[in-house]
């Protein structure tokens, strides 16, 4: 019979221990004396304060909500930054599989279009968008109780209503806002990739040409 060993193995990065938990990353804090790790998760919580829907003392979660745990993941950017991320652990939610697909652009769409660019003089640009997927709403009714990183708050049952990282539908919720919002903003698919927009613009020589979001 194989028998499974648990190492207790402490992570390192660049030379830093990153922790596994709040009360780690505070420890590592104190022994550094600095607030590295505590200015991290405070700035996440910050971030994505407009997913959590705090209920008031005694009252009752929803009829339809399932209950989950949730979770801080640490790393260590390339410049020393220290990196909260706080996470759902949609593992334990059951999600039907038709609200949690979400596709992505192709990489051949991807060297088409900048083939395209350098064919046709077009600027090419990239940008990231912070804490992307809560600027959508979930598709999955789930609550969690709060941790010690929220204060005077701990304790307290809180509704998760914006697609947090670790559910299993927040993909997909979040392609649909961003599809809706490029809609809204004059932008059609691609017959070929659903994942790529264009919209017929004008320079001002007044020649036309199409401006492509992937």
């Amino acid at each position: 019979m194989a028998k499974v060993r648990v190492r207790n193995v402490r992570l390192e990065k660049f030379g830093i221990k990153i922790p596994r938990t709040v009360e780690e990353a505070i420890e590592f804090d104190r022994i550094s004396g600095t607030r590295l790790w505590k200015n991290s998760i405070d700035k996440e919580l910050q971030n994505i304060s407009v997913a959590f829907q705090f209920l008031e003392e005694g009252a009752r979660v929803p009829v339809g909500y399932q209950y989950i745990c949730c979770h801080f993941i640490f790393d260590v950017k390339l410049d020393g930054t220290r990196k909260a991320r706080y996470v759902a652990g949609g593992h334990v939610t059951e999600t039907p599989s038709s609200i949690t697909y979400s596709s992505v652009v192709s990489r051949d769409s991807i060297r088409i279009l900048l083939v395209i660019a350098a064919l046709n003089g077009l600027d090419v640009s990239s940008c990231d968008i912070q804490n992307a997927y809560i600027n959508a709403k979930p598709r999955e009714k789930v609550y969690f109780r709060a941790g010690k990183e929220f204060g005077v708050k701990c304790g307290r049952l809180v509704l998760i209503v914006r697609a947090l990282y670790g559910l299993k539908s927040s993909g997909a919720a979040f392609r649909a806002k961003l599809s809706h919002e490029l809609r809204e903003m004059g932008y059609v698919a691609s017959l070929g990739d659903p994942d790529v927009y264009m919209k017929g613009r004008s320079r001002a020589d007044g020649s036309t040409f199409y401006e492509y979001i992937l």
